[in-house]
């Protein structure tokens, strides 16, 4: 084995042993959402370590999937690191639309059809809110982040976010129907040694108040509802 491999190896061995997992649980409270509050889904919260000098860490860009099926987006909410493509295939029998235009990357795909996908690289770090242009009732939220330490939380409010290196960080949190004061109110200092896990952390969606979204003109969505209409193309 080279100098340079021994080396290597060392570099990688020594942040295999020193790299810890960030865990905790979290809730909602205060919703008035029916999942949330009989069936105590605490999924789709994003938190995520940034370090708290200041410093960039090194990001590989990863591909993810936001399908369209059955008039819904999924994953609803997607974490990934700023860089990386979003692939956005059409499952369901009918034309779509995804696009954002305001808070985060903008972005149009176009309206494509059924069977086909478009795939947008997201190159700015920010919070972009996805909805579709045919169908009101379609939305999304896809966090681009610049940093590799993140996680999202799943149903039981369970996350685990890995390889985080030894070292002081900034905890922060989104949560889609939660105020700015209130995920600001909640980002802490956390100082990473080995394994540890947070406890207890709860976001209330009090103060929320949901407002309807333009389409992509900035323009009102028909009163009918396009959502209701079974579209298989321009002028069909």
């Amino acid at each position: 084995m080279t100098s340079l491999s021994r080396t290597c190896f060392s570099a990688l061995l020594t942040l295999s042993l020193d790299a810890a997992s960030v865990s905790g649980n979290i809730s909602l409270v205060g919703s008035k959402e029916r999942r949330v509050r009989s069936a105590r889904d605490f999924s789709g919260i994003v938190l995520w370590l940034e370090p708290a000098n200041g410093e960039r860490p090194d990001i590989r860009p990863r591909a993810a999937t936001m399908l369209q099926k059955d008039k819904t987006f999924t994953p609803h909410v997607l974490a990934i690191p700023v860089g990386s493509t979003v692939e956005f295939p059409n499952y369901d029998p009918i034309y779509h639309n995804a696009f954002s235009n305001y808070s985060g990357q903008v972005f149009d795909v176009g309206l494509y059809p059924p069977g086909k996908t478009r795939t947008v690289r997201f190159r700015r770090e920010g919070i972009v809110r996805v909805f579709c242009n045919i169908h009101p009732s379609m939305s999304a939220v896809i966090a681009v982040l610049r940093t590799p330490w993140f996680d999202v939380s799943h149903r039981d409010g369970t996350f685990r976010i890995h390889d985080v290196p030894p070292g002081e960080y900034t905890l922060k949190i989104f949560h889609e129907r939660a105020t700015e004061a209130t995920l600001e109110g909640l980002e802490r200092k956390v100082t990473v040694t080995s394994d540890m896990a947070l406890r207890d952390i709860a976001i209330s969606e009090a103060g929320y108040i949901p407002l309807p979204h333009k389409n992509k003109y900035g323009r009102d969505y028909p009163a009918a509802g396009n959502d209701q209409l079974p579209l298989y193309g321009p002028g069909k």
